[in-house]
């Protein structure tokens, strides 16, 4: 099971016009714990950021499922709110269970039509309730510690 984590990170970035600017950027981070997840981000941040970061926060987020994309001009992560309905047989109602599933994509409708599609897959009916755009720039997955393998 995943564990994802929204990382905020910001540090100071040069404009156009020469002048620093403070800027707050967004990551999803899958790791196993906190400390992982900000060891991971701050690995992964390094190589992009000259100069100092700083780690603003970390909180961790239930992800249903992450439908990512492959085409370039898909650079938007989404957050899709999905209700599975099912019926309770015993007592004879509907019963809904709510899941956030994140999906990138270039717009909002085609958030929807990659949700849909993904969707196609459910043997529960299902509708979307919300679709919103996030400020996440980018997705780090988990990946083994190829050192701690090899051990």
């Amino acid at each position: 099971m995943n564990n994802w984590f929204e990382c905020k990170v910001s540090y100071d970035k040069a404009g156009e016009d020469g002048l620093l600017t403070r800027v707050s950027e967004v990551y999803l981070v899958d790791a196993m714990s906190f400390t992982e997840a900000e060891e991971r981000i701050i690995r992964e941040i390094e190589p992009m950021i000259t100069g100092e970061f700083i780690v603003d926060s970390i909180k961790k987020t239930k992800i249903g499922e992450l439908i990512d994309s492959d085409i370039e001009a898909d650079d938007r992560w989404w957050k899709c709110k999905v209700m599975l309905i099912s019926i309770d047989e015993e007592k004879g109602v509907e019963k809904t269970t709510a899941i956030i599933n994140y999906v990138k994509a270039a717009t909002l409708n085609l958030a929807v039509e990659y949700l849909t599609k993904n969707m196609e897959q459910s043997v529960a009916p299902y509708r979307i309730v919300a679709v919103n755009e996030t400020l996440i720039l980018d997705v780090f997955n988990y990946q083994l510690n190829v050192e701690v393998a090899r051990s």
